[in-house]
């Protein structure tokens, strides 16, 4: 058995810097990931005036309620859209003026649902160029509160940046959701929200936040889900097992429901209290699955279907195309160079079974299609990429990692073949 150390998450270790920049006091940090994203994220905070102490296993950050110490300030995102749609709303509630700016990837992501829904709430925010997409300038006077509707159909890190913002306005909010896709990861918000003294009411489509600020804690970041979900389908995929500590049963992330995805396809998997064990049978089955709440770790499935015996149709997943690429074109691209069957739609991609060749990997700079096509590789010899450093966005040693990982999984399939010819 495998056991393989993740590293933090980076949806909990975004969340959890803006919280600990928000709060009264000082809060600790520990093991958060460090990434290019999380890094940038810290370096965005640090450039409005936040005091940030990293550490290899703990970062603390010194909250001020009150906002940015700075009264200008330029921040440069890169290709981190928590970073690029967390901050404007953080530094709303200050006062001052702060512009903001992203990679080229970043810039062509959207973001006009959560600039119009800042404007609803009386925020002078305008982008420089592209409405709705960066670079944007925020000159901020503090956020009364009140109401506003959000479609959050593209992206649910909309919904997160106003829940987010809302104890620190004079009013509290209330957020009335026309669309809402990755529901899991609001509920991340929520909880974490909760650690650190607010409570979010939710009525039906409308989440109600209170005013009244955050309080500082020390917070405990658990391993990333999305990242655990390349080493659960390297499992399902070579007959071996891998064990993740620190993810079961209590875990925030909804992405863990990958496993459940596996458990269909006939892996078997054990789900504890504090961590997750996934165990290849040797079969795979196709199945038709809806992943609009777990649409991060779609790529993953995609790069295993080809081994299963019959189709693997994904559904519903078309925001997974306003990512840091077209993911769901990405994958059925890659799989075509790859020799793979593929049919896509506008919200749906269906993968028949194959036998894969070798091949370079388009990655379209986006981490998630490396590791996904990475457990491809394991089954697939020749498997390449045109940029695998791509991943230092959120697993700078993912390479090293799951090389490892493959090597532990045929030494144990050879000691199994051994013990059966003797």
């Amino acid at each position: 058995m495998a056991l393989v150390d993740i590293p933090g998450s980076k949806s909990l270790t975004a969340r959890a810097l803006f919280l600990a920049a928000a709060a009264d006091g000082v809060t600790t940090l520990v093991r958060p990931l460090r990434s290019d994203d999380t890094e940038g994220f810290a370096e965005g905070l640090a450039r409005l005036g936040y005091r940030v102490g990293r550490t290899p296993d703990v970062w603390q950050v010194d909250g001020r309620p009150q906002g940015p110490a700075v009264a200008e300030a330029d921040v440069y995102c890169r290709d981190g859209a928590t970073t690029a749609r967390f901050l404007p709303a953080l530094v709303a509630a200050g006062h001052g003026t702060y512009r903001f700016d992203a990679s080229p990837q970043m810039r062509r992501r959207p973001l006009l649902p959560l600039t119009r829904a800042l404007r609803d709430l009386g925020v002078d925010l305008r982008h420089e160029e592209a409405e709705g997409h960066h670079p944007l300038t925020v000159r901020a006077a503090g956020v009364e509160g009140g109401e506003v509707v959000l479609d959050a159909g593209q992206s649910s890190q909309y919904l997160t940046a106003l829940l987010l913002l809302g104890p620190l306005t004079r009013t509290g909010l209330r957020i009335t959701v026309t669309d809402l896709v990755s529901v899991p990861y609001v509920e991340i918000t929520i909880a974490m929200m909760r650690a650190f003294g607010v409570e979010v009411v939710r009525e039906g489509s409308t989440y109600v936040v209170p005013p009244g600020g955050y309080r500082a804690t020390t917070y405990a970041i658990e391993p990333d889900a999305s990242t655990a979900s390349y080493f659960f389908a390297a499992a399902a995929v070579t007959g071996g097992e891998v064990t993740v500590p620190g993810l079961g049963a209590g875990a925030l992330q909804g992405d863990l429901g990958f496993v459940d995805v596996l458990r269909r396809m006939g892996a078997r998997v054990d789900v504890g209290a504090d961590r997750t064990t996934v165990k290849g049978t040797g079969e795979l089955h196709g199945l038709t699955v809806n992943m609009r709440d777990v649409s991060d770790t779609m790529p993953t499935l995609a790069a295993l279907a080809p081994f299963a015996s019959g189709p693997v149709r994904i559904e519903d997943v078309a925001n997974t195309r306003v990512k840091e690429c077209d993911r769901l074109e990405a994958c059925a691209e890659n799989l075509r160079r790859l020799g793979v069957d593929v049919a896509t739609g506008e919200d749906w991609i269906e993968i028949r079974p194959g036998t894969p060749h070798g091949g370079e990997i388009k990655t379209y700079g986006d981490h998630r299609v490396v590791m996904s096509f990475a457990v491809t590789g394991l089954r697939v010899p020749g498997v390449s990429f045109d940029d695998p450093g791509c991943v230092r966005k959120t697993f700078p040693g993912f390479h090293e990692a799951f090389a490892e990982l493959g090597e532990s999984l045929r030494q144990d399939r050879q000691d199994r073949q051994d013990r059966q010819d003797r």
